[in-house]
């Protein structure tokens, strides 16, 4: 849990928590605070085929954006972690520090080259510093594998000039290095996972989503009920268009297989993700280079006209208004068990009564009798709401565990924790969740002085 005490920011505080159920636990979780300190990025990953990918996104992910950002990109100091990330080998952190120094010095240029893309020429510089950092990451995170397992012969096997300078890498050989690298790096490609990232700054918030991880945004209603707003959609075969979008990328005659079970090529659940480069790469790749190190089952079936997958990502852009309160940011695991409706409702129950937990503190200036004995009714009404946690994002896991119709079953929440792990799968997921509210004082600020109330 972090509270915001800075001024002039439009976050008041930020909880967040995770529950496994795969071992070791396959989603990942980022929080920082730009060098302005006044926007934030929040991150949720949700990796699948092992923990790699999601780990190595929640390390590098936000300092790409940070650095993609226009305001950013002279600044050494881009932006101050606020979780916890994973560390890796000496020779994988010099890997990521020499790949991500090439990044910032090239990516002016890479933001030009977007601008120059007409399917991405209206967005502003915030979304495009989203979509260049997404498709960035993706792009080195293949070329880190292919580069040390294609070796010096990597352009001329995928006929292309490779992104990124790996002479420095093939130049100076050392065998023991070179194998830690091939297999951490393919590791990482073989694996996958999707991602919401979330850059809030002023009364601005734009979202960019890749697969199934998903973003509600909890508001009161003028009546002072609580509504639910999903920014995005889901990129599965649940959602119509984006399946469209797939089948348009692919030859007719592919359409009875590109999309099978409801999965890609029979296989993977989310449309669109990072790493999965075994629906990225060119057949003769994995076929000459991959299947000898993992077996057959890296090549999928019929598997004729790859990419298959994207990691570019949609996005959503929301302006803040007083009435906005939260927003909650989760993997599939939590919306599996609590639809949005009943997060959102959930989390503003839990800020009713996190008020009875505190001391009570007045207003600054003079208070009236009438004004003290409200405070006082609405603690009194907020007593009966107390939550058993503090943090937000605890609160909702207990709740997605433990809700009945009759209230929380403490022995049901006691059963499913204690499942061990070759059985928890069966029954959730992995869970993680941001919860991050906004400061409505400062919100009322911002509006133009004739909408204010």
């Amino acid at each position: 849990m972090y509270e915001v005490i800075k001024p002039g920011s439009v976050l008041k505080s930020i909880d967040w928590n995770q529950l496994a159920s795969n071992n070791p636990l396959e989603d990942s979780i980022a929080i920082a605070k730009l060098c302005d300190n006044r926007s934030y990025l929040l991150g949720v990953f949700d990796g699948h085929g092992g923990p790699a990918c999601a780990r190595v996104l929640a390390k590098r992910l936000l300092s790409y954006i940070a650095a993609s950002l226009p305001s950013q990109h002279v600044s050494s100091l881009l932006l101050e972690q606020m979780t916890p990330t994973t560390e890796f080998r000496p020779e994988i952190e010099s890997l990521y520090a020499y790949e991500f120094n090439q990044y910032h010095a090239s990516v002016s240029y890479l933001r030009d080259t977007l601008s120059n893309d007409e399917s991405q020429c209206s967005i502003n510089s915030t979304e495009r510093a989203l979509v260049t950092a997404f498709d960035a990451m993706d792009q080195q995170l293949s070329e880190e594998a292919l580069a040390f397992l294609l070796g010096p012969e990597m352009g001329d096997i995928l006929q292309r000039v490779p992104r990124w300078d790996w002479k420095p890498w093939w130049g100076d050989a050392f065998p023991s290095r070179d194998k830690v690298l091939q297999l951490s790096t393919l590791s990482t490609a073989m694996s996958g996972s999707v991602a919401t990232v979330a850059h809030i700054s002023s009364n601005n918030l734009v979202l960019a989503n890749t697969g199934d991880c998903q973003a509600v945004l909890g508001y009161l209603s003028e009546d002072g009920s609580w509504g639910a707003r999903k920014l995005g959609k889901e990129h599965t075969s649940e959602n119509a268009a984006e399946v469209e979008r797939l089948y348009g990328e692919h030859p007719p005659n592919e359409r009875d297989t590109v999309l099978r079970m409801d999965r890609l090529l029979g296989q993977l659940m989310p449309l669109r993700a990072f790493g999965d480069f075994r629906f990225k790469w060119p057949r003769h790749v994995l076929e000459k280079w991959v299947i000898p190190i993992l077996g057959e089952s890296a090549l999928p079936s019929h598997y004729k006209t790859p990419p298959y997958l994207s990691a570019r990502p949609e996005i959503i852009k929301h302006t803040l208004s007083p009435r906005d309160k939260f927003v909650v940011i989760a993997s599939d695991g939590l919306w599996d068990l609590l639809s949005p409706t009943q997060v959102v409702r959930l989390v503003g129950e839990h800020m009713s009564g996190r008020v009875a937990l505190g001391p009570l503190t007045l207003p600054p200036g003079d208070v009236t009798l009438e004004e003290i004995n409200n405070m006082l009714q609405q603690r009194r009404e907020g007593l009966s709401k107390r939550p058993l946690d503090t943090n937000a994002a605890t609160h909702l896991i207990r709740h997605a565990l433990a809700s009945t119709e009759t209230g929380l079953d403490p022995d049901r929440l006691s059963e499913l924790l204690s499942l061990p792990d070759d059985v928890v799968r069966l029954f959730r997921d992995d869970i993680t969740i941001i919860v991050a509210y906004f400061d409505t004082d400062y919100l009322l600020k911002s509006l133009p002085q004739t909408n204010q109330e």
